[in-house]
């Protein structure tokens, strides 16, 4: 069945606010769903909200967003020229990859928030992201670092911010895949930087 989407931004978060369509309702403390620039060419997509992010209502402000924030810093991309959302708007228990049916109760908010901001690049944070988005065809460990291009949009699958944490190494992945995304912005003459 199609899914009616929102015209407004307005109607959307109407929505939103008061879904109850998967368990993750249950413990929120707050629905997060989106920071950033409503018009930006640039959309980013994570996995789902954690501790901090459940808090503070706002997407990647924990330990693994302030590490993309200083690899943005780095990188002189601003942060408020992007637009920043999860496959799920509600924290799943013990920051676990949300369940299938969570995801699929939360994707045509997602899709309805693409439809809204109008992207032309869509970096995926993530296997969950990648996965949800692309297929489950799609593996994170091949698929990074290399555009995709789906219905007039170009896909850049990254790692998770979190993943870094986790492991060092995959900071220079995540560097390189920023540089791409630059050097693209460039070229369609898209202004991310600070």
């Amino acid at each position: 069945m199609e899914h009616y989407m929102c015209k407004t931004w307005d109607e959307l978060e109407a929505e939103i606010k008061g879904c109850k369509k998967c368990k993750l309702c249950q413990n929120r403390t707050n629905i997060v769903i989106e920071d950033g620039n409503r018009n930006a060419d640039v959309m980013l997509i994570g996995e789902g909200p954690g501790a901090d992010e459940d808090r503070q209502g706002v997407p990647f402000v924990g330990r693994a967003g302030q590490l993309m924030n200083k690899a943005f810093e780095g990188l002189g991309i601003d942060r408020s020229k992007l637009y920043i959302a999860n496959i799920v708007k509600c924290r799943p228990p013990n920051n676990r990859v949300p369940q299938e049916d969570e995801a699929q109760a939360c994707l045509d908010y997602l899709r309805n928030q693409v439809l809204l901001v109008s992207p032309k690049i869509i970096v995926l944070m993530g296997s969950t992201a990648l996965k949800n988005i692309l297929g489950a065809e799609h593996k994170i460990t091949t698929s990074r670092g290399s555009w995709i291009e789906k219905k007039g949009i170009l896909y850049m699958p990254t790692w998770h911010p979190a993943a870094l944490l986790r492991d060092d190494t995959k900071k220079i992945d995540f560097w390189h895949d920023f540089e791409k995304i630059i050097a693209k912005c460039d070229e369609l003459q898209i202004d991310i930087s600070k």
